[in-house]
């Protein structure tokens, strides 16, 4: 009914105003705020977080004279941040992990500056699920009067569920009193259709920064709240349709199995000697990786894929990476018994970490020329987009998939060029 109604003028679609309306106050009620907590609908987690950045650097440049805008983020925050970093010229001020792969406050107060614009903390990360201290990043936020954001892209949807059902949690959202705006995905854990995000403030002066308005254009004065132009319709009445159809019993429900099936699989890992998980995640998500050196992770990857597997792979450190759902926990035993068998596989023939994939991501995630490795992606990504398409080949994707000597995947074309440059300088 709404595909062809678009959200770029509220005056004329008012229906879809009113769906914009409740999702940001459902959302608001969800992550505690207050009367005053605002926002609006987005495409994605991409564009909440691009926004973000957009409004932070506009509010310290109006109201700081901030010039040389920077932002703290955890090397965990997800990619987008940077993406955002790069395309609205604001300076990121990197933040390591600590030993138990959290983001390291301390290290945050460290960076603050007059140039700072905004602090970023997650909830959770996506690489491991760790949810950042953030009650003493809003501490920090406070004292030195720098805004704080908190990428709930992941976490937004099924954080305050799993709260609701007993699970104890650290504060993360509007209860922290440093914490000036939110991010979250309603199309991950709310289960709506692709796309459709949302980015709340806690109040409006916040907000107006994110708006872009002028007023000297031949075609009428233009004001927009958000980076697209036209917002597609069909995603605010499939987001607010997803809503009403799961509720809060329905997303209690959601988010009670995703936790069975979630600590099903952590504690199955944590039991495997070969094995370990990354830190301490409360759900959804987890990476883990080899505490064995004759297990290489990725080796253990390429034999889950075997299996049937979709396997994500992390670098710095290596390892797997899971996102847990319900829906997983018909298959988490099944999960478990083929991740043995495959860790039992890599163990008895070690050569496996030097076939398929494991040498390419192993190659990749230890690839010194991290910038010549930027340029060659490039470089071959663009070319799927040139003139006329670039047409993926699935015949090599297949034969590399069964051990074929055709590099098909992104990695492995980045890899074999690695390889054949390095034989060439010797």
């Amino acid at each position: 009914m709404y595909s062809s109604a678009n959200g770029l003028n509220p005056t004329a679609f008012k229906s879809l105003k009113r769906f914009e309306n409740e999702i940001i106050a459902a959302v608001a009620e969800l992550l505690h705020g207050s009367e005053e907590v605002c926002g609006v609908v987005t495409s994605g987690g991409t564009e909440s977080c691009l926004l973000a950045v957009k409004t932070y650097r506009d509010l310290a440049r109006a109201t700081r004279g901030v010039r040389r805008p920077e932002m703290i983020v955890c090397e965990t925050a997800h990619v987008a941040w940077f993406k955002a970093s790069e395309y609205f010229g604001v300076r990121i001020r990197l933040v390591k992990r600590d030993a138990d792969f959290r983001l390291d406050a301390a290290q945050v107060e460290s960076l603050v500056n007059r140039n700072t614009v905004m602090i970023l903390g997650s909830a959770p990360e996506y690489p491991n699920g760790l949810i950042d201290p953030i009650e003493a990043l809003g501490e920090i936020a406070q004292r030195r009067r720098v805004p704080l954001h908190v990428d709930a892209c992941v976490g937004g949807f099924i954080l305050p569920f799993m709260a609701m059902n007993g699970v104890a949690l650290p504060a993360w959202d509007y209860r922290v009193p440093g914490v000036t705006s939110i991010s979250a995905d309603i199309h991950k854990y709310g289960f709506a259709a692709k796309g459709a995000s949302t980015i709340t403030y806690r109040n409006l002066d916040l907000l107006k920064h994110q708006m872009f308005v002028y007023q000297d254009w031949p075609g009428g004065v233009f004001a927009s709240p958000a980076l697209l132009g036209t917002r597609p319709g069909g995603a605010y009445a499939a987001a607010w349709a997803a809503l009403q159809y799961f509720g809060v019993s329905g997303y209690r429900d959601l988010a009670r199995r995703t936790l069975l099936a979630f600590d099903r699989m952590k504690q199955g890992i944590a039991a495997m000697p070969e094995l370990r998980v990354f830190g301490d995640p409360k759900g959804p998500l987890l990476g883990y990786g080899s505490r064995d050196p004759v297990v290489d992770i990725y080796a253990v990857g390429d034999r889950m894929d075997a299996r049937g597997w979709q396997i994500n792979r992390l670098q710095f450190p290596e390892g797997l990476h899971a996102m847990v759902t319900a829906k997983h926990l018909e298959s988490v035993d099944a999960y478990l018994a083929d991740l043995r068998a495959a860790v039992a596989e890599v163990k008895a023939d070690p050569s496996l970490a030097r076939q398929g994939t494991a040498a390419t991501y192993g190659l990749m995630a230890n690839v010194p020329l991290r910038g010549m490795v930027k340029a060659k992606v490039l470089d071959i990504f663009a070319g799927m987009y040139r003139a006329g398409g670039g047409d993926f080949d699935l015949a090599a994707h297949e034969s590399a998939a069964s051990g074929g000597d055709v590099p098909a995947t992104l990695a492995e074309r980045i890899a074999t060029w690695y390889v054949e440059r390095k034989r060439r300088r010797r």
